[in-house]
């Protein structure tokens, strides 16, 4: 079977470098191609037999079939931009405004945009929305996360995605985000979902979901170890997005969970 190549954009990355090393052992993806940013110290490093690590995404894109794109907002949409090929996306951090170009330029390739590519992850997903949609507005909904110390972001895409779920569960088309409680707050609000995030170490993620109500609480919780299972998950969706048609997808669809 011929292994279909991918294009592993922010290459350098922590997913980056993950993505890279699983696709050498991937069945029916192989590195096609590798791109980080001008100027970075690791270009020209061959990264698989015959692929070199370089800053000209038209050049990336042109041998690829699929590509994969960790990497800051700015950059992801100029990759998607270029692209005529299917795009799995794991950036997070997108403005209003750059999120509404990302769902206009999915209009003409399919893009799998996932906060988050565990698969237990998603399935986390799932069962807070139907824990919410189960308790009902009688439970207080609070999400906390811990990340390692480098990441830029708070809180995690996969945090606010939990807390859209919650939103989603309960019927409500806004999610009423408390991000910071300081000084004298009042009163906890009705129906608000608290979303907190904790920055320190390497730790790969974990995120908690509290709904909280009298004289009870429910906890769901993922903790990751490594960085290989979000890799694995974005592997999987490149091969499921292939050959479908134009249009923004989650992992969720990926995984049939919805």
């Amino acid at each position: 079977m011929t292994r279909r190549p991918v294009l592993v954009a922010g290459a350098m990355g922590r997913m980056g470098e993950r993505l890279c090393a699983l696709l050498a052992e991937d069945p029916g993806l192989a590195l096609g191609a590798a791109l980080e940013r001008a100027g970075h110290p690791a270009l020209g490093r061959e990264l698989a037999p015959g692929v070199r690590l370089g800053a000209d995404a038209a050049a990336a894109l042109r041998p690829c079939e699929i590509a994969i794109v960790f990497a800051n907002p700015e950059g992801t949409l100029a990759l998607l931009r270029a692209a005529r090929i299917p795009c799995v996306v794991g950036t997070t951090g997108f403005r209003p405004e750059e999120r509404k170009e990302l769902e206009a330029l999915a209009r003409r390739i399919p893009v799998v945009l996932a906060a988050n590519f565990s698969v237990a992850v998603n399935v986390l997903f799932h069962l807070a929305r139907e824990a919410a949609r189960l308790l009902g507005a009688g439970y207080d909904a609070e999400v906390l996360e811990l990340h390692h110390a480098a990441k830029v972001d708070a809180p995690s895409g996969t945090a606010l995605r939990l807390a859209e779920a919650i939103a989603e569960g309960r019927g409500s088309r806004e999610e009423r985000l408390v991000l910071a409680r300081e000084g004298e707050t009042g009163a906890r609000a009705a129906g608000s979902i608290g979303v907190q995030a904790l920055r320190g170490g390497d730790n790969p993620g974990e995120h908690s979901v509290l709904l909280l109500g009298r004289g009870e609480r429910l906890e769901l919780v993922h903790r990751a170890a490594t960085r290989d299972h979000f890799a694995r998950g974005a592997l999987r969706a490149a091969t499921w997005v292939s050959g479908r048609p134009p249009g923004l997808y989650d992992m969720e669809q990926v995984l049939g969970l919805r």
